[in-house]
């Protein structure tokens, strides 16, 4: 049986929403050049890698046969190729001539003077109707015609999808009114790889923070097998953080003192080879919204940013591509946004 929960409620000032990865956060450039994001963000510490990652170039494909050529190759939306790396710009030109050809299609690839910052893509992508544009290779969905003078509700439909899966949502999504759905159109996949997906106003990201404190102030915390005797030796008590039992360390430290007791126990744990985990934990936007999560019954959070309430909830289902629609009254207007991570057991 499907079991509906809600999840909380979030804010759209700008009428654009977008659906994303919350813990690729850190990768959002904002109305900057993605060529300013730290490559030791992508994971990349070879200064080779990250010089080629700086050097990318974003490509227009344009031509009357644009938008079935981009279709055609490979799996990136839109009429936009984001985010090639330098080495790999020319045989990426190549490869896409080589296709229209085939493919007897009017259309080739372009330049661009610039690498165009995230809050672009977005904003062009939902003029065009909504859809999904790569930041950084990671799949993401962007949406306009959102009610921007009202909270807007996010529910999740829960079930036992047995075979010892166990319950899990079977979609979320976002309301902005009540009439009747009168058809669905796809916007595209929304890519996760940290297990949560947040649903934010597309202006409110360019104020978040994902790793700066925003009070200056941080946590440390760590749980594991030689986690009573960490607390022993280094005089920790329990965070006592709901959610979490048995997680012990230190709240509302200053970041320098905070960084310190985290780098001690990470020494201490090589040194003694002792089973434990650390977490360094800035009060950050992301850090306010996961404390939530972690505490919470249905795994979701809010937080203001930016003049809008944002929400951030676990899949239950891990990593994963998910595919987003649009649900459409009579008139064609935006009833709801829906992430759907499985289809109901039959």
């Amino acid at each position: 049986m499907e079991e509906i929960f809600e999840l909380g409620d979030i804010s759209c000032p700008s009428g654009i929403l977008v659906v994303i990865d919350g813990g690729h956060l850190g990768l959002w450039s904002g109305e900057r050049s993605p060529a300013e994001i730290d490559p030791a963000l992508l994971g990349i510490d070879d200064a080779a890698v990250a010089d080629d990652v700086l050097g990318a170039v974003d490509f227009a494909v344009v031509g009357p046969d644009a938008a079935a050529a981009t279709v055609g190759f490979g799996r990136r939306p839109g009429v936009f190729l984001h985010d090639i790396p330098a080495s790999r710009a020319t045989e990426l030109g190549a490869r896409f001539e080589a296709h229209c050809l085939a493919a007897g299609l009017d259309a080739h690839l372009e330049a661009l003077p610039g690498r165009e910052p995230h809050a672009h893509r977005v904003r062009r992508t939902a003029a065009g109707g909504g859809g999904g544009f790569l930041l950084f290779g990671v799949p993401v969905v962007a949406v306009g015609g959102v009610p921007h003078d009202r909270y807007l509700p996010v529910s999740a439909s829960r079930v036992d999808f047995g075979d010892g899966t166990g319950p899990r949502w079977s979609e979320m999504s976002v309301r902005m009114s009540n009439a009747p759905v009168e058809s669905s159109a796809p916007l595209g996949d929304v890519g996760v790889d940290w297990a949560r997906l947040l649903f934010g106003d597309a202006d409110a990201l360019n104020a978040w923070q994902h790793e700066e404190p925003v009070d200056g102030l941080a946590d440390v915390a760590f749980w594991g097998a030689a986690a009573d005797t960490a607390a022993t030796v280094f005089g920790a008590s329990e965070l006592g953080e709901p959610g979490e039992e048995g997680v012990r360390g230190w709240s509302g430290l200053a970041v320098p003192e905070a960084m310190e007791k985290a780098r001690a126990l990470l020494r201490w744990k090589e040194e003694s080879g002792s089973r434990m985990a650390v977490d360094f934990r800035p009060h950050s936007h992301h850090w306010q919204v996961m404390r939530q999560v972690r505490a919470s019954d249905v795994e979701a959070g809010t937080v203001d940013v930016g003049g809008a309430r944002l929400l951030c909830a676990m899949t239950s289902w891990g990593d994963g591509c998910f595919p987003v629609f649009a649900d459409l009254d009579p008139s064609g207007a935006l009833v709801a946004v829906r992430v759907r991570f499985s289809d109901l057991p039959r």
